[in-house]
């Protein structure tokens, strides 16, 4: 609380004979670089990596916290903010007339530091009157590389409308206008990074994965955001942990050992690369190596920690980075540099007198360190300082500034009238206020040398463009952050990556092959996922797919049924087109019930031949011919109409083979039934005083035979009109398509059957009465044979038609009719055919008016 206190309270007011007088607390800062000019950018910038800790005793004043671990990296983008205002101060397009100066702090990674830089930069160590109400010295500042140093600098410099535009920081948190009013970045926000880094391990088949985080805004924030947009990919994470570098010892190897017993083989870091550097250490100690890492931006492409030891750890590591670029003219502006003993402008001193091991105080020699002579270059050394190879956030660096400065451009160049402020005015050239720049900044719109455009959103963030890269290690042992595809959040889903050509990528182990990290082994087409219990989504059990069901992609979380007319094959792993099945002419059976029933028509045609020829002979003639002969006729018609039963059912083919059927039948049996009754009158007609056969005679016999004929037709029309049979595929079968006729109505069938089956009745009870008459009419007994033949058929045919599946069906309603055909054919006409044949001598008048022992009906 005390340092908090200290750095936030750096100007007291208090009140001095009426006027305010500012009193600085804490010890005066210098600045590293600095520069006067017409107006003036803030820089902020972790030169030092480590500060020194100091443990107050809340006695003395501790002094300025010092920090130690020069980061060559961070210099960099501090002379890449220079270069730029050094570019804008020589055109001539840009801000003529006017020069940029700048002021660059250290912050080194510390909050309370970076605090204090930004209160350095809006106030200068002043005392005197009417210093605590002078504006600010800065019109923006850039910085800082860290999110978590970042929110500390928004939060100071936002509430007094001074922009800040950092490089580096991509905490979404920053993206916040309420919070950040005055935030800008030229770097992307995690938002979109968090999401790009859950599509990259989908892209490369990783659901099992282990996160890291810092245990910071930037850490948390964005690790929350990957975790959402992972589950949305389908990838589950096995445990998540924060680190941070002030945590203690043991934390670290608690981490170390949840790693160790992890299954995953892929570590997502979302971390910052100084809380990083501890954690690789601790790995590389007990030879944790071997896992595939993929990184944030935060510590991919971090120069400090691209050492050796880490690379043993993390070698094969991939993550996005800023997208790289060559600057014309930076590279030689690094190495033409040469530091400055001016106070407020050493801040190359350090470096200098690091890579010539010399000094640049003289009175500071002594022993083994020698001065310097002046005649030292930068171009004679291979310091890192000078290395622009990888140049992603110094390009950020230098985009920053030339945002400011168009921002400035627009301002100064603004016309009276047209302005954007109150009345249509513009800013004062001569009293430039930040809040001013502030509004001009989400104007801007410009393209670089480079030729990229540079804008900002509502939200003071740039377009979500990235570059892939991969930890590789050259033949000299120099690690590189090799660039092998990028990422674009413009581009249409399925399209954002793209990778790049020629370049081959180097994975955890230095293999070339991409490692696999799964819980489960992948579902192959054919099966689906069923989820394990209490596990997470991305572990489960392969279940094949049921009959009648498919998947044909890996890892299908279910099956998907298989349109009616088709099945599953073996694999399930697609559709067959069902076998159609139908009564065909070419099978056995249907052409066994062809030849049966060509062969019975041939056999009534036969029989009708015979009656023919021999239709002047007793026998015939006494069997009233006329119906002989009709009754021959309707038996042929009943043999031929079980051929349309067979082959493919079509509109007319189903309603034909029922009516057919039906109608044929019904003119069988009708003359079957006239034959009874005949058979029946000409007995009473025997009987003394009988005068029955004149109510019965031939004209009586065919309207008969055409009334009981009619009322079949009736059912058959009236059938056909109101719900006609028609074909219909019966998809109820697994295998297989059966075509069948459906019957359309239900009760226009068992009509017409049971129509069928009521003359079938009444003619068999006929027959049967009348089976004990004298032999001269014993006609009446083959009637009832046949009639018992013909019930029992179809009696049997019900349960065996309902029964019967697919063809049979049908096979079973042909044989039926087959069968009655047949008992109708033999046991009416073939006793008479064997005595006209075969017994001629029985065929006589005499024998048929033979005297016989009487019985009564």
């Amino acid at each position: 609380m005390l340092l908090i206190a200290d750095l936030l309270l750096l100007s007291l007011l208090s009140v001095r004979g009426g006027k305010p007088v500012c009193q600085t607390y804490g010890t005066k800062e210098l600045s590293q670089f600095f520069k006067d000019g017409d107006i003036s950018i803030g820089g902020i910038f972790s030169f030092h990596q480590k500060p020194v800790i100091v443990n107050p005793a809340l006695q003395v004043n501790p002094g300025t916290i010092q920090c130690e671990g020069l980061d060559p990296g961070e210099l960099q983008y501090a002379y890449t903010m220079m270069f730029a205002i050094e570019e804008i101060n020589n055109s001539s397009e840009l801000l003529p007339g006017l020069t940029l100066g700048y002021r660059i702090l250290d912050s080194c990674p510390s909050i309370p530091l970076s605090i204090r830089a930004s209160l350095n930069l809006m106030n200068r160590y002043e005392e005197g009157e009417g210093s605590c109400n002078k504006p600010s010295t800065v019109q923006a500042v850039i910085g800082e590389t860290t999110s978590t140093s970042t929110i500390g600098i928004a939060r100071t410099m936002g509430p007094f409308h001074i922009p800040v535009i950092s490089h580096s920081a991509t905490c979404a948190c920053l993206s916040n206008r309420r919070e950040y009013p005055s935030f800008f970045r030229t770097i992307p926000s995690d938002l979109y990074q968090s999401r790009a880094l859950a599509k990259l391990v989908k892209h490369f088949g990783w659901t099992w994965v282990g996160a890291i985080r810092t245990n910071s805004d930037y850490g948390n924030g964005g690790m929350a955001t990957f975790l959402k947009a992972a589950e949305k990919e389908g990838v589950c994470v096995e445990y998540s942990v924060a680190i941070y570098r002030t945590d203690p010892k043991k934390w670290f190897l608690e981490v170390v050992d949840i790693i160790k017993k992890s299954t995953s083989k892929v570590i997502v870091a979302f971390v910052d690369g100084t809380d990083l550097d501890i954690l690789i250490k601790e790995l590389y100690v007990q030879n944790v190596t071997g896992l595939q890492w993929v990184g944030s931006e935060g510590w991919i492409t971090y120069r400090y920690i691209a050492s050796p030891i880490n690379y043993a750890v993390v070698k094969g590591a991939v993550g996005f980075a800023a997208l790289n670029a060559h600057i014309p003219g930076l590279q030689e502006f690094l190495a033409n540099s040469r530091p400055s003993t001016r106070p407020g402008d050493q801040g190359l001193v350090e470096l200098w007198e690091t890579v010539f091991g010399c000094t640049l105080t003289p009175q500071a020699a002594q022993g083994s360190v020698t001065a310097c002579t002046g005649e030292e270059s930068l171009w004679d050394t291979d310091s890192r300082f000078t290395d622009v190879s990888d140049a992603s956030l110094l390009n950020n660096v230098y985009k920053a500034t030339y945002a400011v400065a168009h921002a400035l451009h627009l301002m100064v160049t603004c016309q009276d009238g047209q302005g954007p402020f109150e009345n249509n005015t513009c800013a004062d050239r001569e009293n430039l206020q930040p809040w001013q720049v502030l509004h001009y900044l989400t104007q801007v719109n410009f393209t670089t040398k480079i030729g990229e455009n540079v804008f900002f959103d509502e939200m003071g963030d740039p377009a979500a463009r990235y570059a892939l890269v991969n930890w590789q290690m050259d033949e000299i042992g120099h690690i590189l952050f090799k660039t092998i595809g990028y990422f674009d959040a413009l581009q249409p889903e399925g399209q954002q990556f793209q990778m790049k050509p020629g370049v081959e990528a180097i994975w955890a182990g230095e293999k070339l092959e991409v490692p696999k990290s799964i819980c489960s082994e992948s579902c192959l087409p054919g099966t689906r996922r069923a989820v394990v219990k209490s596990k997470p989504i991305c572990c489960f059990d392969c279940i094949v797919c049921a009959d009648g069901e498919f998947s044909n992609s890996t890892n299908a979380v279910k099956c998907e049924k298989c349109p009616p007319e088709y099945k599953s094959n073996e694999e399930r792993n697609t559709c067959d087109m069902k076998a159609i099945e139908f009564l065909t002419f070419r099978e056995l059976m249907g052409l066994l019930l062809v030849t049966f029933s060509v062969f019975g028509a041939c056999l009534e045609m036969t029989t009708a031949l015979i009656f023919f020829h021999y239709r002047q002979t007793p026998i015939v003639r006494a069997n009233n011919s006329e119906l002989s002969f009709l009754l021959l006729f309707s038996l042929t018609l009943c043999f031929l109409c079980s051929l349309t039963f067979i082959g493919r059912p079509s509109e007319w083919s189903c309603m034909l083979r029922h009516t057919a059927f039906g109608i044929t039948f019904v003119l069988c049996i009708s003359c079957v039934l006239g034959k009874t009754i005949v058979v029946v009158m000409a007995f009473r007609a025997t009987l003394p005083g009988s005068n029955v056969m004149k109510w019965f005679g031939p004209a009586q016999q065919r309207l008969s035979v055409l009334a009981f004929t009619l009322i079949q037709v009736v059912i058959c029309i009236l059938w056909l009109t109101i719900n006609p049979p028609f074909p219909f595929k019966n998809m109820k079968h697994k295998e297989k398509i059966i075509l069948e006729c459906a019957l359309g109505s239900p009760i226009g069938f068992w009509a017409v059957l049971g129509y069928i089956g009521l003359l079938a009745i009444l003619c068999f009870i006929l027959a049967f009465l009348a089976r004990k008459l004298p032999d001269n009419f014993n006609e009446a007994k083959f009637i009832t044979f046949s009639m018992l033949i013909f019930c029992a058929v179809w009696i049997t045919f019900i349960p065996a038609y309902v029964s019967s599946p697919g063809k049979f069906t049908v096979a079973v309603e042909i044989f039926a009719i087959l069968a009655s055909s047949y008992g109708m054919l033999f046991c009416i006409f073939l006793p008479k055919c064997y005595i006209i044949l075969l017994k001629p001598e029985k065929n006589t008048k005499k024998h048929l008016m033979g005297k016989m022992t009487s019985k009564a009906l």
